[in-house]
């Protein structure tokens, strides 16, 4: 199926129309942020009729949740060992960090917006915890296991990636690794308080 782009411009097919909406929706939700970012607004970025968006993506929060799924490719606890999974996470969070600019922006709106907030703490339930729940010892204890790493994770991320805080962000990714790494490990693997 193809549809037609504003003004009689070139055609597209359907998924091409989808891919270039997401594209704008996230580039306005990193620029903008949840609340000023408009329907209206990313419709023009994509080069489409409003109409088109509601189509495909309902709404501003179902379009929102479409622009943020994300999967933090987060290696499996089993692929890597135990002893060093602290640091492997770190490692893979700061590469995720400065290669998907998708990842700030959900932060960005994270913390100024409901619908935000819940997307971040989603998709961090969803994929941290499984990763808790292979290597804590108590598994029922993961996901206050995973918030914990979270807060390390995401507290770099909004230090250095989002308020810029010069010492964090001058920090070599070796430096970040040595300082969170034995804090995430211990969250993980160490027995309870």
């Amino acid at each position: 199926m193809t549809t037609e782009a504003p003004a009689g411009g070139p055609r597209r097919t359907s998924l091409a129309t989808k891919d270039a909406i997401l594209v704008a929706a996230r580039e306005r939700f990193a620029a903008d942020g949840y609340e000023r970012a408009t329907i209206r607004a990313i419709a023009r970025d994509a080069g489409i009729d409003p109409s088109m968006v509601m189509r495909y993506f309902g709404n501003k929060e179902g379009l929102f949740a479409a622009a943020s799924a994300i999967d933090l490719r987060i290696p499996k606890a089993d692929e890597l060992p135990v002893e060093g999974l602290g640091a492997a996470l770190v490692a893979h969070f700061l590469d995720r960090w400065e290669s998907d600019d998708v990842l700030t922006a959900l932060l960005r709106v994270g913390v100024t917006n409901a619908v935000g907030a819940e997307r971040v703490q989603a998709i961090f339930a969803e994929q941290l915890v499984a990763v808790a729940t292979g290597v804590c010892p108590d598994p029922s204890d993961a996901p206050r296991r995973a918030a914990l790493v979270a807060s390390q994770i995401l507290g770099m991320a909004m230090a250095r990636y989002v308020l810029r805080f010069p010492p964090a962000v001058a920090m070599p990714h070796s430096e970040v690794i040595a300082w969170l790494a034995p804090t995430v490990q211990r969250y993980l693997t160490a027995e309870g308080p």
